[in-house]
């Protein structure tokens, strides 16, 4: 708590590097959440470090995905950079379009929560045997259904996340791993790409 109030002081006079140092040094503890990173998206955005604010919004959507001040900081610095890249969506995130609105845990509490309602109507139905209890099981099993599949989506999607933001101020992308290759085009700071993989020192990005 010492830490995080020392982190916004700094953050409110304008000391936007102590902010920083002060958010990061509260991760490195282990007490990295939605908001330490929101804030720290915050302390870089107004240090002028495009690329880190992005990367930190970025993970503080994954805790707080609902937040309206998170998001709308997060499309505003999008705005702010120089490469019109378009936001590209995989099959999962399209396909189960609501995942973006919950983070890990909710989905899983929610799953905890309905295999609990499950088992207690299952053994209810043990003793009474009613129409009611019937078609309250079919709803609550096929609510069950959809929320492990979507904690089991999230958990991938999360998992396999390979996502990256440009946080230099302008890099060259290159046909292939040689300093020779040809130049295809040059991305500034911000964008965000995709990482197939890291050899010698090299990404292939798309």
């Amino acid at each position: 708590e010492e830490g995080f109030f020392k982190a916004n002081q700094a953050y409110k006079v304008g000391d936007f590097q102590e902010a920083i140092d002060e958010y990061l040094r509260l991760i490195r503890s282990g007490h990295g959440g939605g908001q330490i990173f929101y804030n720290l998206g915050n302390a870089y955005f107004r240090a002028g470090r495009l690329g880190r604010a992005i990367l930190e919004y970025e993970r503080a959507q994954l805790l707080m995905p609902r937040d309206p001040d998170l998001n709308f900081n997060l499309s505003h610095a999008r705005d702010q950079t120089r490469d019109a890249i378009e936001e590209s969506h995989g099959f999962i995130e399209t396909a189960f379009f609501w995942l973006k609105s919950f983070n890990l845990n909710e989905l899983f509490w929610s799953f905890a929560l309905l295999n609990l309602l499950l088992w207690a109507i299952l053994i209810i139905r043990l003793f009474h045997k009613s129409e009611w209890l019937y078609y309250i099981l079919l709803l609550i099993l096929s609510s069950w259904f959809v929320a492990g599949l979507s904690f089991g989506l999230k958990y991938y999607w999360i998992s396999s996340d390979d996502r990256a933001v440009i946080l230099q101020k302008e890099v060259t992308i290159l046909a292939g791993p040689e300093e020779k290759d040809t130049v295809l085009f040059k991305l500034h700071e911000g964008p965000v790409v995709y990482q197939e993989r890291t050899e010698h020192g090299w990404s292939p990005v798309r």
